[in-house]
């Protein structure tokens, strides 16, 4: 409350609050208060993709992506103020990824450049041989060589973010976006039947 001008307008008599209650009272800390300082300290890791190939890309042929379910489990953070039994645990789970092919000669794939969460908690599916002819789940399809140089592929995971607290409370927070970008080479191979 240091330098608040709030602090001296408080002329409100001592009163008792419950143990894990929230005082109800402008200007003291509560659940939702709490929430806002774990919100702050949640860290979520850095959002690296896989891909294959991963040297250069083929014009027409997929480029597969795809998330290591074991690097984006939810991230819990929890902040409590002693000595009352208030405390708030914000989590923040990874729930898509967005897929930019950094050129618009290129199709994402699905269409909507969204790829969901799957059930075992990862994102897309990894390349393994004899996918060749496979469309995969999470990717893009380039439809023009980058002509020795290479496009600039984003890729924005959303993290949902929530929080709950003692004496039941709880809500949303508002989502997290977090990108990287990779450069990717497409090359295109000639063929001449004759």
């Amino acid at each position: 409350m240091k330098d608040d001008p709030g602090a001296n307008d408080c002329r409100r008599k001592p009163f008792w609050v419950d143990n894990g209650k929230d005082p109800g009272v402008p200007q003291a800390i509560d659940t939702e208060t709490l929430a806002g300082l774990a919100h702050q300290r949640t860290v979520v890791p850095p959002t690296k993709i896989s891909l294959a190939p991963n040297g250069k890309s083929t014009v027409n042929a997929p480029t597969w992506i795809w998330l290591d379910k074991g690097a984006f489990k939810p991230v819990s953070v929890t902040a409590s103020l002693p000595g009352t039994g208030l405390w708030a645990t914000t989590t923040a789970k990874p729930v898509s990824l967005h897929i930019d092919p950094g050129t618009e000669d290129a199709e994402s794939l699905p269409a909507s450049g969204e790829c969901g969460i799957n059930d075992d908690g990862s994102i897309g599916e990894p390349y393994a041989r004899g996918k060749a002819e496979l469309t995969p789940p999470c990717g893009v399809r380039y439809l023009r060589s980058s002509a020795g140089d290479s496009y600039a592929l984003e890729a924005t995971l959303t993290w949902e973010i929530s929080w709950e607290g003692s004496g039941g409370t709880g809500g949303d927070l508002p989502n997290g976006t977090f990108a990287t970008t990779t450069q990717v080479p497409v090359q295109e191979y000639q063929a001449v039947n004759r």
